[in-house]
């Protein structure tokens, strides 16, 4: 559900752009009181962990559509609101910069669709609703399904308002709407079982890693090494391995347009900020579609009398046939750099805190002596 800049405007993307980085802002504020270090490893391998599970898309059957995890009430439920909005913008940034998936101007829009419905709508007023005071698996079960299917159809809806609001494409809202809608609910239904999975997992691993971010006090002296490494080598299977065997439908949004336009994908405004980004994006992502760059000058030779590698396509990119070693690559640098900025984040934001905290403590002393 990645979205694309030909579908936005200048104006709703800058405002989107504003929307995101403001929560960034406040969700960074959080982080720096709330935070313990315990945490600080999640958000790394848990953010590369959702960058190499976006990496597979899953056929929907019948419909000739694909789709993947959004990985927003994962985290969401494992780390808090705010650390989890922190994460999936890490994953996001990682994505749009260093692959092409998703639009740089597109990029506050997705943020926003991906990060801030399930962890500020979906995980207070569902989940945490449905689990109570006395959580269990079936509780854990029933809520992550639940609250899953809502953040991702509160995501695909707020494309759908982000588009008609643009005002440059010929999506019609009845009819865009009203394909988008369904197909993210068979989405969101395999994404609730997959979360569902995921969380009982922790449960039953260190349940007070859950419980941490329910209360929004840390974890403690509870040790969260094995859960970390078990998320760090699911990261590297599945961005290494798995990520070959990824869908080459379309996903639910290309196939929605497709489904209203009769066309692949919608081309956008070829001046202006929209060129000036494309040209930016293409310099800066080394792995555009999660594949190798191919120079100018070779994209017109023939080779011939070659057996070619074993291809597939990532599924981000439907039409982007890559080898098996591209999408490795991929997987691996793609989850590297997220784990990496995904834990700077929460380590930078968590030594600002304790200096902030040890002068104000300081000045506190201060004002105590006669």
């Amino acid at each position: 559900m990645h979205m694309a800049d030909a579908l936005l405007s200048p104006t709703v993307g800058g405002t989107m752009w504003a929307v995101s980085a403001g929560t960034i802002a406040f969700c960074s504020r959080k982080i720096r009181r709330d935070t313990d270090d315990s945490k600080i490893p999640l958000m790394g391998v848990l953010g590369a962990f959702i960058f190499a599970a976006q990496m597979i898309n899953f056929t929907i059957p019948v419909t000739g559509s694909s789709g993947h995890l959004g990985g927003g009430m994962i985290l969401a439920i494992l780390l808090g609101p705010y650390a989890a909005f922190l994460t999936i913008a890490s994953v996001l940034m990682v994505q749009a910069l260093f692959f092409a998936d998703g639009g740089l101007l597109a990029l506050g829009c997705n943020i926003f669709n991906l990060g801030f419905f399930p962890a500020f709508i979906a995980y207070p007023f569902i989940y945490k609703k449905m689990i109570g005071s006395q959580p269990s698996v079936t509780r854990l079960t029933v809520a992550s399904i639940i609250a899953a299917i809502v953040g991702l159809q509160l995501g695909a809806f707020g494309v759908v308002l982000e588009t008609i609001f643009s005002g440059i494409s010929s999506l019609p809202f009845p009819t865009f709407v009203a394909v988008m809608q369904p197909i993210h609910l068979a989405i969101g239904i395999i994404e609730g079982l997959v979360t569902a999975s995921v969380v009982s997992f922790v449960y039953k691993a260190r349940p007070e890693i859950m419980q941490s971010a329910m209360e929004s006090h840390p974890i403690g002296s509870y040790s969260v090494r094995s859960v970390a490494l078990a998320f760090l080598v699911a990261a590297i299977i599945t961005g290494g391995i798995v990520s070959w065997f990824a869908s080459t439908n379309p996903d639910g949004l290309e196939w929605a347009i497709t489904k209203v336009t009769g066309k692949e994908e919608l081309d956008g405004p070829k001046q202006g900020l929209h060129a000036a980004l494309s040209t930016l994006q293409e310099r800066v992502s080394f792995l555009p579609n999660y594949a190798f760059k191919k120079p100018a000058e070779a994209t017109n030779v023939v080779i011939e009398h070659t057996q070619p590698l074993p291809s597939v396509q990532t599924g981000q990119k439907a039409g982007a046939a890559t080898s098996h070693f591209e999408t490795t690559v991929a997987g691996l640098v793609g989850g590297a750099s997220t784990l990496v900025i995904a834990f700077l984040i929460g380590a930078i934001l968590k030594r600002r805190g304790q200096t902030e905290y040890a002068k104000k403590r300081s000045e506190q002393t201060g004002n105590c002596k006669p």
